[in-house]
């Protein structure tokens, strides 16, 4: 059962319109229990929840603002219980300029919390007001005026995620198959051909066996050529796959191809999937092709 103060938990608040929606769907990309629109003098008690019900949940983000009415007066005093506990916690809090705040209020049509006369740019003055001190102890504040959702998801994750929480938002599936059967239908972003790779097939007492067996891996990593393509095809997902996420992509399809998808794609997908779980990245291994014996 994860102890309290090893629950990471990272509060998200702020004004109206400056993204905190886009940001609660990152941080449960990312792995976390999120909660939308949560009373503050609740946190503590669904931490705790938690926390006693052996959910092994470790992260939580939950958005705190001011659609909660009066009960968001109570963030202050939650967050210093959650000192008093030793709770630790990052506090997001998301802004924007007033203009775009108007503009994306008139685009949406969205009603303001505040506004009940339809004077939008009065409501949104006193959120600001009311929001000062709870900016003024925020651990990270991000401006969103000028970014956009893919931008907004970078700064989440420089800001605020660890690595291993950057991999969570990127799904990967390697999927070895044969030629000869054609590419599967799987979405595959990335295709790679290993039939210039010497084929087990046609040596004596290989063929039979599939890319599982001791015998065929030997084979295959016995190869110089096998050790150059692995060191070349893993310094390319190295530099692809951050760059994928910071693109804003949830998925990757990695897709490796023999002839008959039985021996060779069979071993380098699953070094892949070896160097990618080193990673800590979340993938998947499918093997296609591997018992078809036409």
């Amino acid at each position: 059962m994860p102890e309290i103060q090893n629950i990471k938990i990272v509060i998200i608040t702020g004004l109206s319109g400056a993204g905190k929606t886009a940001a609660l769907r990152y941080f449960e990309d990312a792995g976390y229990y999120c909660i939308d629109n949560l009373p503050a003098s609740l946190l503590l008690n669904l931490i705790e929840f938690f926390n006693k019900k052996e959910m092994n949940i470790d992260k939580i983000a939950a958005a705190v603002d001011i659609r909660s009415g009066f009960l968001f007066d109570e963030i202050f005093n939650t967050l210093e219980n959650m000192k008093n506990k030793g709770i630790r916690h990052t506090i997001l809090f998301l802004e924007a300029s007033k203009s775009m705040l108007l503009k994306r209020f008139s685009l949406t049509r969205r009603k303001h919390p505040l506004v009940k006369n339809g004077d939008i740019l009065s409501g949104i003055e006193r959120e600001i007001e009311k929001l000062y001190y709870l900016r003024e102890i925020s651990d990270i504040i991000i401006d969103t005026t000028l970014l956009t959702p893919k931008q907004l998801k970078v700064e989440i994750a420089e800001n605020i995620l660890s690595n291993e929480e950057k991999g969570a938002l990127l799904q990967i599936s390697i999927v070895s198959f044969g030629y000869k059967y054609g590419i599967p239908h799987e979405s595959l972003d990335i295709v790679m051909d290993v039939r210039f790779l010497p084929n087990p097939y046609y040596i004596e007492g290989l063929k039979e066996l599939d890319g599982h067996d001791e015998k065929i891996y030997d084979f295959v990593m016995s190869q110089e050529e096998t050790k150059k393509f692995l060191r070349m095809f893993e310094k390319m997902l190295d530099f692809l796959i951050p760059n994928y996420i910071i693109e804003g992509k949830s998925y990757l399809g990695i897709g490796i191809g023999c002839t008959g998808g039985r021996h060779r794609s069979v071993v380098i997908s699953e070094k892949i999937y070896d160097y990618l779980k080193l990673k800590n990245y979340p993938v998947k291994i499918f093997h296609h092709d591997k018992d078809r014996l036409d």
